[in-house]
């Protein structure tokens, strides 16, 4: 009788710790899903204020044709992307366009004084950190799912249930150079 009772307990502990696992993983990975929405909805702001930047700048300097096209196409590419890596690529190839862009404001004093442009310039800073914040908190709900459908034992209830990892995003912003300050504001 004690040994069926050892066995029970044992094996009520076992189903426990299963439970619990597989709990601990659905919320990381709910995590990342909510972390990747908040991602989702600054990108779209960029994407949105794009049109607008473009725009703006055509109107003072039409004949910057390939910077206007390359912003355009990045923009256009991003918008069809959804895997995280993909995406991240293509969003930092944007960031730099649109840095291109917004340079083009030095050479052009009619842009540069512009309250339109200067209204969409900030709406943009205030997009880029935004989505640095959202950024960081998608890769640290990526790194938690990931230790998590890694770790020993949870790791069997993970393969079990179909739990993977997730992809970082990865954009611009991650550079090791040092961003370019401007102090003519």
């Amino acid at each position: 009788m004690t040994a069926l009772l050892v066995a029970a307990v044992a094996l009520a502990a076992l189903a426990a710790w299963a439970i619990a696992a597989y709990n601990r993983l659905v919320r990381l990975r709910n995590q990342v899903a909510t972390a990747w929405s908040d991602i989702d909805v600054q990108l779209q702001r960029r994407h949105d204020l794009v049109p607008q930047l473009v725009a703006a700048v055509q109107g003072y300097a039409s004949h910057e044709g390939a910077v206007l096209e390359a912003v355009t196409a990045l923009r256009t590419r991003a918008l069809a992307l959804r895997d995280p890596a993909e995406l991240g690529q293509v969003e930092a190839e944007l960031e730099q366009a649109l840095g291109r862009l917004l340079l083009l404001r030095e050479a052009y004093p009619d842009l540069k004084a512009s309250q339109n442009f200067a209204a969409l310039q900030q709406d943009l800073v205030d997009v880029e950190e935004q989505l640095q914040y959202a950024r960081r908190f998608y890769n640290g709900a990526v790194r938690d799912l990931n230790d998590g459908v890694q770790r020993v034992p949870d790791v069997l209830v993970a393969r079990t249930f179909g739990f993977g990892e997730a992809a970082f995003f990865q954009a611009g912003a991650d550079s090791r150079e040092a961003p370019a300050v401007d102090l003519s504001r």
